[in-house]
């Protein structure tokens, strides 16, 4: 009777790559999940300077800025904007020669605040939690923060 040699893995052998496994998912996971809130945040500036070429066309045909904004249907003296996934725009602070538009995070992206006014001047808040944890605005806050340490 012959004996076969014995096939597969030692306990050592799995525990450590087990523990290869764990060690780079702990490293990449966080880095993924960064990208894709990086990915999220371009939703927001796409739409306000979407909403702020229609205001300024607004302001060219009509000498004056529009009296608000719509995600439906708007009215004669209303532009409408793009409705987000993770971002919700309103317009406020609307004088015939003033404006904001304002991107605020919902769902995944709560806490992170994107506004833009007629000047074109950008700023950028973060609540600092969830997704929006580890992020900052600039200094001076003139530009949207697309990605963690304050980068424009």
């Amino acid at each position: 009777m012959s004996c076969s040699p014995q096939r597969g893995f030692t306990l050592i052998e799995v525990m450590v790559t087990v523990a290869i496994i764990a060690i780079l998912a702990a490293i990449a996971l966080p880095n993924y999940q960064d990208y894709v809130t990086r990915g999220r945040v371009v939703e927001a500036t796409a739409n306000l300077s979407d909403a702020r070429a229609k205001m300024e066309q607004y302001f060219q045909d009509n000498r004056a800025y529009p009296t608000g904004c719509n995600t439906g249907t708007p009215a004669a003296t209303e532009v409408q904007v793009a409705t987000g996934q993770y971002f919700d725009l309103a317009c406020s602070n609307l004088t015939a020669t003033t404006y904001t538009v304002t991107a605020t995070g919902k769902g995944p992206m709560t806490g992170f605040t994107y506004t833009i006014n007629e000047s074109n001047v950008r700023t950028s808040a973060f609540a600092g939690t969830g997704s929006s944890k580890g992020w900052t605005a600039a200094s001076p806050n003139t530009c949207w923060v697309i990605r963690k340490g304050a980068l424009c």
